[in-house]
């Protein structure tokens, strides 16, 4: 009897100390968050990293960011987002390559009970907590009608694609077809051509698709590319061709050199996101998540149509060219 009460003390003195030890563990350790971007090479990339650091200051948390270096690599995004499952993180932020090939990783993490907050563009999945992203299809729109407005509602007109698979610019081109479909006098005479994820690979498909579309003997009036590397591709085919200011050319997203172009006339538009804003919200909401707070399943950061006209506008232009050296360096 005594040795069973012996046993039975001791058996209750091992259960005390785990479960001590084991709260211990859970006030000591710190929130971690996995933001995990499509690429980290385009500037966009680095303002949605900026945004995601702001916020695990404010917030005393510890970010790790990581993505594969191309947008088209959709087996290292795979690979980073079951390398922090398998870290136990608390919480991943993840901008999908694709919609459909990261639905599995996702669907793991979540039944590992990491939650996953999805931003920039969207997965075919039902599985994340939240959706994070402009409304791309309202900015194609807006860049079909802003195109359309500088052409005089007439003329030939071309699309760029980026890559199939790709969510958020698959939105933006079919929102810029079917604003375009509505002014009679503009023909669509390329659409089904992609530039692909890079800057050179845009640019030798724009300088083949100008090539075949004989735009310098008037074969093309205007142009319209879904994100910043198609955007630079395009211009610098133009500029090559001694075509840029004369072609109408509307893109997505910035970067310094865009941004020189717009002030020197040869492009004539862009569609700006909040990239800051969008990873600044996304580690947020995924904080407070985790804190049992309620969070809406769909969040729009917003856009902003930057021409000429307002790109000096203090808010724009901030918008244009952030600041991101006190949150990177």
């Amino acid at each position: 009897m005594k040795r069973i009460n012996h046993l039975v003390w001791l058996c209750a003195f091992c259960v005390a100390i785990v479960a001590c030890s084991g709260t211990a563990n859970r006030e000591d350790d710190r929130i971690t968050i996995a933001v995990i971007p499509k690429g980290t090479t385009h500037e966009f990339w680095k303002s949605v990293h900026a945004g995601a650091v702001k916020a695990s200051r404010e917030l005393d948390i510890e970010i790790f960011w990581q993505g594969p270096l191309k947008e088209d690599d959709r087996e290292e995004q795979i690979k980073v987002v079951d390398s922090f499952k398998a870290r136990r993180v608390s919480g991943i932020a993840l901008a999908p390559l694709d919609e459909k090939a990261l639905r599995v990783p996702v669907r793991n993490a979540v039944r590992a009970g990491i939650p996953v907050l999805v931003l920039d563009s969207a997965l075919d999945s039902d599985d994340h907590i939240s959706f994070v992203s402009t409304d791309n299809y309202r900015g194609g729109r807006v860049a079909g009608d802003h195109l359309a407005d500088i052409l005089g509602g007439e003329g030939k007109v071309v699309l760029l694609r980026l890559q199939e698979g790709s969510s958020s610019t698959m939105k933006r081109e079919q929102g810029f077809l079917d604003a375009i479909a509505e002014h009679d006098g503009i023909e669509v005479v390329s659409s089904n051509q992609y530039g692909g994820v890079t800057t050179e690979t845009s640019f030798r498909a724009s300088e083949n698709l100008l090539s075949a579309l004989g735009a310098a003997t008037g074969g093309v009036d205007g142009v319209f590319c879904p994100n910043e590397s198609t955007t630079f591709g395009m211009l610098r085919a133009l500029q090559d061709a001694g075509l840029a200011g004369k072609i109408k050319l509307v893109g997505f997203d910035s970067s310094q050199q865009l941004v020189d172009a717009m002030r020197e006339g040869e492009l004539h538009g862009l569609v700006l996101q909040d990239p800051f804003n969008m990873g600044y919200l996304a580690v947020k909401l995924l904080v407070g998540h985790l804190s049992g707070e309620a969070i809406e399943k769909r969040v729009d950061t917003g856009l902003t149509l930057v021409t000429q006209k307002n790109m000096d506008e203090p808010r724009v232009h901030q918008q244009l060219l952030p600041d991101l050296n006190k949150y990177l360096n």
